[in-house]
């Protein structure tokens, strides 16, 4: 029977994670994965994660994370931003792997149809303390509590001023898509970055909510039938529900965290369907 698996975060430059990578396989030949973002940060070990899992399942769907989209000092390739991205889906494109530049694809499987939607949203400052009415003065407050994201430094929004403005631009571009969708199958959204604020109130940091999501997208697990929403980036797997919509977390994330609390079991994890609608 055909199953319908999502893992992120798997940060392939880490020695462990590189050999539990290696040790994935379906359990079915038409078995589907969803992978949510962060599997690497220079561009070739985005290419050995891609190739390695699209020769193993019936269909992969990738979206980018934050690591992936960064110019690391040590990578090769050279490319920023919008550029970068595009290098990317290419890539994914020669090896049959889908994007969010893609037709959205529909799982038809136990439990569909359902419309399976990538999306790229990347984050534009509005996950905000309560009471902070702006992106600088929120930034002024995570840089003198010193939490500060490493994107700020690696991920560049060429050829967009800023990355809020790249974030306002995938928005425009994700929401006409949506819109578009049949409208009589619900949806499942795999995005690297939550959708909703909510996952982000347990974060041992609170500042760095700043850098995982848009206010954008709160409304959009009820406006676009959302049976499930897949995410990452957090590092802290888990499950909640909001609106009567379910958001699961897939992430692997660093060895010394998995080592710290335990690694995901299963780490591939069978987001459709929920057992709530079985």
């Amino acid at each position: 029977m055909a199953r319908l698996y999502a893992v992120s975060d798997l940060h392939v430059a880490h020695p462990e994670n590189r050999a539990i990578v290696e040790g994935l396989f379906p359990l079915d030949e038409e078995d589907w994965l969803l992978l949510a973002g962060d599997v690497g940060e220079l561009a070739a070990d985005v290419e050995w994660v891609l190739r390695l899992l699209a020769d193993r399942f019936s269909t992969v769907v990738w979206v980018p994370g934050n690591h992936e989209l960064w110019t690391h000092p040590s990578d090769p390739v050279r490319l920023r931003g919008e550029h970068r991205y595009r290098y990317l889906v290419e890539l994914c494109r020669r090896l049959g792997v889908i994007t969010p530049e893609d037709p959205y694809p529909v799982w038809t499987g136990p439990g569909g149809p359902v419309t399976v939607a990538p999306l790229f949203l990347l984050y534009d400052y509005t996950f905000r303390p309560p009471g902070v009415a702006d992106a600088e003065t929120a930034l002024n407050l995570a840089e003198a509590a010193g939490v500060v994201c490493s994107d700020e430094f690696l991920l560049h929004p060429d050829p967009y001023p800023t990355r809020a403005d790249w974030c306002r631009a995938r928005v425009a571009r994700t929401q006409a898509r949506l819109a578009a969708c049949d409208p009589a199958l619900p949806t499942l959204l795999v995005n690297h970055f939550p959708l909703i604020k909510e996952p982000t109130e347990v974060l041992r940091h609170p500042e760095f909510a700043l850098w995982c999501g848009t206010t954008a997208s709160v409304d959009w697990p009820v406006r676009y039938r959302a049976s499930t929403v897949v995410y990452g980036h957090l590092h802290i797997p888990r499950t909640i529900h909001a609106d009567g919509v379910r958001h699961q977390e897939v992430s692997l994330g660093y060895p010394r965290e998995w080592k710290s609390w335990g690694k995901p079991d299963p780490l591939l994890r069978e987001v459709f369907p929920s057992r709530e609608q079985r």
